[in-house]
């Protein structure tokens, strides 16, 4: 098999509309009011939004923007509310930053030099945000987390991880920007930078030390069974970089599950 990019390739339009059958085929039998969803001005939650609202009516779908002080960006407020324009969705701005200042201040343990556990905070505050507004208005919460991300753990359980159905779980994070061609958002937001803004000036790439393009491709080989030196050899990288993303896949696997129980005989 020819590790290239085009293995990736899909017809996008089919893929769209298989996208907002299932969102609405998902909807209808929740027997719910509609949508809610995060909107933070990235790729995967416009690309989602959009997909939400061509499925079940932008009137049926609420996007809330969850800035707090630390890490907002009144870029990402003004791409977030470009997109809710585009596709007539509307919007409400919950700024998080008191709710998180009274978390902080009420664990005895907490640090804030450790950004890993205070961003995890961040997540799963959002996700409480979400549900509360789910609840109240009778919807289910649609998540955007991406195959690429998900696959290597890079996300917070209970946090964005949370939702009660993810249309771009299977989709790579390279695919999901095509995509977002095919609907129309603008290049400047699907070729934007991505980040789950936990902490000043965090970059996802950085982070997980591989661009998409090298880690989707990676991904799909270890998916199709391929050996890591195989792999290496057709991206003409280092072994040792398929091994840290084979590592990471393994590790994180118990993120991807539902809480282990055990078997009781009586």
């Amino acid at each position: 098999m020819k590790l290239t990019p085009s293995v990736l390739n899909l017809d996008f339009a089919e893929t769209e509309t298989n996208i907002t059958r299932f969102i609405k085929e998902y909807v209808s039998n929740s027997q719910t009011k509609g949508i809610v969803l995060g909107l933070s001005g990235g790729i995967d939650s416009a690309t989602t939004a959009a997909l939400c609202s061509k499925a079940i009516g932008s009137q049926n779908v609420l996007a809330l923007l969850l800035p707090e002080n630390e890490t907002k960006k009144q870029e990402d407020i003004d791409d977030a509310k470009t997109i809710a324009k585009q596709f007539n969705i509307e919007t409400q701005i919950v700024d998080i930053t008191t709710i998180l200042e009274d978390f902080y201040a009420t664990i005895p343990v907490y640090d804030q030099k450790n950004n890993v556990c205070k961003g995890n905070i961040k997540a799963r505050t959002r996700m409480i945000i979400l549900y509360y507004y789910a609840n109240k208005l009778g919807r289910i919460v649609c998540g955007s987390s991406n195959k690429s991300e998900t696959l290597m753990g890079y996300f917070t359980k209970w946090g964005d991880g949370a939702a009660d159905m993810l249309p771009l779980r299977n989709l790579y994070k390279t695919q999901v920007r095509k995509l977002a061609s095919t609907l129309g958002i603008p290049e400047l937001i699907a070729l934007k930078p991505a980040t789950p803004a936990l902490w000043p000036n965090q970059s996802t790439e950085e982070e997980l030390e591989i661009k998409y393009e090298t880690l989707d491709l990676v991904l799909y080989g270890l998916e199709k069974l391929m050996t890591t030196k195989d792999i290496a050899n057709q991206l003409n990288i280092e072994k040792s970089v398929v091994e840290t993303v084979k590592n990471r896949l393994l590790n994180n696997v118990h993120k991807q599950r539902q809480p282990i129980t055990i078997k009781l005989d009586f």
